[in-house]
């Protein structure tokens, strides 16, 4: 049993940026040298998310505007309040979908659906620098 850890970095344009991470995963558990275990994709920072999704232009789109009409820009929030920030809206989307991803790797392979990718979802109100992490559990 072991554990290895990887670290992407990578920009985001703006907020609603869709970024589709699944190749970049994958070579991360290919080169642990892991056959099968789990890996625990995580994104640090309390604006930014991670899911799962099929990344298509449709999709893309519809993803973002969901969470807007759940976390709309149009209504007050206690944080802006505070911090006057502009992004209230950002922490509470972030919330919703989760900073991180459980997925099981079989014969260095992940698990994925056919339609399935993962993606680090940007909900700040600016471009940023993330850091996604990947913590492979396995043999």
């Amino acid at each position: 049993m072991g554990v290895v850890t990887r670290q992407l970095e990578l920009q985001t344009r703006d907020e609603n940026d869709v970024v589709d991470v699944t190749k970049d995963l994958q070579w991360a558990v290919k080169d642990s040298g892991l056959k099968n275990g789990i890996a625990t994709i995580f994104v640090p920072g309390s604006t930014a998310a991670v899911t799962a999704m099929e990344y298509e232009p449709g999709l893309v789109r519809d993803f973002p505007r969901m969470l807007e009409r759940i976390a709309s820009r149009d209504i007050p929030y206690e944080h802006q309040k505070a911090w006057h920030d502009d992004n209230g809206r950002s922490h509470v989307k972030a919330s919703l979908v989760g900073p991180s991803l459980s997925v099981p790797f079989v014969d260095g392979r992940l698990t994925l659906g056919t339609w399935q990718q993962i993606v680090l979802v940007e909900l700040d109100v600016r471009p940023r620098t993330r850091k996604v992490l990947v913590q492979m559990i396995g043999e």
